[in-house]
């Protein structure tokens, strides 16, 4: 394995994520920096069948040992809405502002505002596939607080805290993180695979 490995996104956000999560365990580059220039399309209803598509469209691509993940935000009380579509759940322009705004409409004075993040990391290891899933339980706020993080993390509340994401650093953050959750599967995996 090489000493570095690609992860196949364009979202900064997320890739700054990953890094604190591994840590100086593991070298992860992003798209840019391994120098592929694509926006990997999400055409499928499951985060599993998104992470796998973008994952073998990068190996395909370079050959190389590589990761991707798709998250998702359900909402109980949407029947597990945005899910899939959290990323366009107000249209293609992929706006968090709006899509969060969403949220909130769809969601109004509901009672019950029980939600959860959930990632799967799709690795491609010497040819072979594997996947790793994080959750973090939480709640919906009514209104948006913080600036930090991105997405919904300014409504999002995980349980034991009474912050939102977007109030906390990203080493809190990362004491809750669903992302977090995974790419410590996917670490641990690759420790014993080497």
């Amino acid at each position: 394995m090489n000493s570095s490995i690609i992860f196949a996104t364009n979202n900064a956000h997320k890739l700054e994520e990953i890094r604190a999560a591994i840590g100086d365990k593991l070298q992860v580059i992003g798209l840019r920096d391994a120098g592929i220039d694509i926006e990997i399309p999400e055409p499928h209803d499951t985060l599993e069948a998104n992470a796998m598509e973008k994952s073998a469209t990068i190996h395909r691509l370079t050959g190389r040992d590589c990761f991707s993940e798709d998250t998702g935000l359900e909402v109980a009380a949407l029947h597990g809405e945005p899910g899939v579509h959290s990323a366009r759940y107000a249209g293609d322009q992929r706006s968090d502002k709006d899509n969060t705004a969403l949220l909130l409409q769809r969601l109004g004075p509901h009672a019950d505002r029980r939600a959860r993040f959930r990632t799967v990391i799709s690795l491609i290891l010497e040819e072979k596939q594997y996947l790793f899933e994080g959750v973090c339980e939480g709640s919906i706020r009514s209104s948006p607080a913080g600036a930090n993080g991105f997405g919904y993390d300014p409504v999002f509340v995980p349980a034991g805290e009474t912050r939102t994401f977007a109030e906390l650093s990203l080493d809190e953050k990362n004491r809750y993180s669903h992302r977090r959750k995974a790419a410590d599967q996917l670490v641990a995996f690759l420790r014993q695979a080497k």
